[in-house]
């Protein structure tokens, strides 16, 4: 299934950091009832990634909040030390943004967001997109053609669309 708007987002089990180590997050229930901005990215700690896209979403968290977003999540492939240790470097989860690792791809693979470069590698990453959900049903759709680029996917475009 490759996610469009209407489509309902599949339950997920991700992974974040917690006081006493990685811990469980049921993505179903963090949606439910809510207004949430998800943005999906090849990797912690590369280019676009790092130099682009947390930090576009990093200078307009606080103007998503006030138009009634209730929490911004940074979505990527690794292991939940990872994006950890990332989110902190970045200054991203000082900024409020939440960073939660897909560890093994699944929620990535459910809605079809998943792509695979060997020679660099990456293998089963996600694809760089954003997205809002409110309750769990995709509002708005930003997927870039280019895992390179960061122009439709990011933060002032995923604000300016809300």
């Amino acid at each position: 299934m490759t996610i469009s708007v209407g489509s309902k987002l599949p339950d997920a089990k991700l992974l974040q950091m917690g006081a006493n180590g990685p811990e469980a997050v049921d993505l179903g229930s963090k949606l439910r009832g809510r207004n949430v901005v998800i943005f999906g990215l090849p990797g912690a700690y590369t280019g676009t990634c790092t130099t682009s896209h947390v930090p576009s979403f990093m200078r307009v968290i606080d103007k998503l909040m006030a138009k009634g977003v209730d929490e911004v999540i940074c979505l990527s492939v690794n292991d939940p030390f990872v994006m950890k240790a990332w989110g902190d470097s970045t200054g991203g989860a000082a900024a409020g943004i939440s960073f939660l690792a897909d560890g093994d791809a699944g929620f990535t693979k459910a809605v079809g967001m998943d792509f695979t470069v060997p020679a660099i590698g990456f293998h089963d990453r996600s694809k760089r997109y954003a997205l809002q959900a409110v309750d769990g049903v995709v509002k708005v759709l930003h997927a870039e053609e280019n895992a390179g680029q960061c122009d439709i996917s990011g933060g002032e475009a995923m604000l300016a669309a809300i």
